[in-house]
């Protein structure tokens, strides 16, 4: 019988273990099809720190949710075994050790043909998942939702930091830039050319602004049709939506996505070979209400309703 989370019924919401929606808790990736994986790290910020609380912040909240998909017909824990793996045990105080820790523990876990669904921590931390997802897939079409395209060559003279993920991804093979979406990208920039480069590699550039007032069911139903069987990775940084609905983040931007809009274009994903997702950049500390957390949480949950296996009507 696969897990499922400890009902509300049963336990009092506000108790019972500290697990992703009171899921078990897995000492290993064993017998487990999905493993829901904590990456507690902020040393690769530029901006506002404290995303090293995001994971333990968006379990909290996520006790709030119910196992059954009300409007997908989603029912995960019925075809999926799922637990809670904890936390990568990074090295808080060096960026470079934290980055090859990360690769080898998510080598491990994918051997035992487990996807995994992380909880950030800073988006420095997509680069070495996505080292290891390459090791076993090959390169990888990606739907990253961001305010900002984390291209740059640089920061402060380091080339891997939570600003330059997609190009050394891009670089070192990772990727299939055709069937590289990003998406809800705003804000200022530096040059006037800021978004050329992922242009000229071949990634779909899609900007906020060209998104406005629009429902997304239909730019996820093309991405879907031209990923086809490609296996797929979704990398969503929670400053891709409005700081109206998500303030408690490092480097908030304004004009951004919405909450319906992100659980439109994650639906329109479903039957995709995903083999992986993250939710990034979740910052406590500007987060007094709970509510970026809890809104991360969900997506999570919408991420797990999409893999295989899992069925919507």
């Amino acid at each position: 019988m696969p897990n499922q989370p400890i009902s509300g019924n049963d336990l009092a919401r506000f108790s019972g273990p500290n697990t992703f929606m009171r899921l078990p808790q897995a000492d290993g990736p064993e017998g487990l099809d999905v493993g829901i994986i904590g990456v507690p790290i902020d040393i690769g910020t530029s901006w506002r720190s404290g995303t090293r609380f995001g994971p333990k912040q968006i379990r909290a909240e996520s006790a709030m949710i119910r196992p059954y998909n009300v409007q997908t017909g989603a029912a995960p824990f019925d075809h999926l075994q799922v637990a809670d793996l904890g936390d990568v045990p990074i090295n808080t105080f060096n960026l470079g050790k934290t980055i090859s820790i990360i690769t080898e523990y998510y080598d491990a876990m994918l051997k035992h043909g487990v996807t995994p669904l992380t909880l950030g921590g800073d988006h420095t931390l997509t680069l070495p998942i996505l080292r290891s997802i390459a090791k076993k897939h090959g390169p990888v079409a990606l739907v990253h939702v961001d305010a900002h395209a984390d291209v740059g060559d640089h920061m402060f003279g380091e080339k891997e930091a939570h600003g330059t993920v997609f190009r050394r991804a891009y670089e070192e093979g990772l990727l299939n830039p055709k069937k590289v979406w990003q998406i809800g990208l705003r804000g200022t920039g530096y040059t006037g050319g800021d978004f050329d480069d992922p242009k000229g590699w071949g990634f779909n550039v899609i900007q906020a602004r060209e998104l406005w007032h629009k429902p997304l069911n239909t730019l996820s139903n093309s991405i879907a049709a031209e990923v086809g069987a490609t296996p797929i990775y979704i990398s969503y940084d929670i400053d891709s939506l409005d700081p109206a609905y998500a303030p408690g983040t490092g480097t908030p931007e304004i004009g951004g996505l919405t909450t319906p809009q992100a659980m439109e274009l994650l639906r329109g994903l479903q039957g995709l070979n995903i083999v992986g997702g993250d939710l990034v950049e979740v910052s406590p500390p500007y987060d007094p209400s709970g509510n970026t957390a809890l809104v991360g949480a969900n997506l999570v949950y919408e991420m797990l309703c999409l893999l295989p296996g899992v069925g919507m009507r």
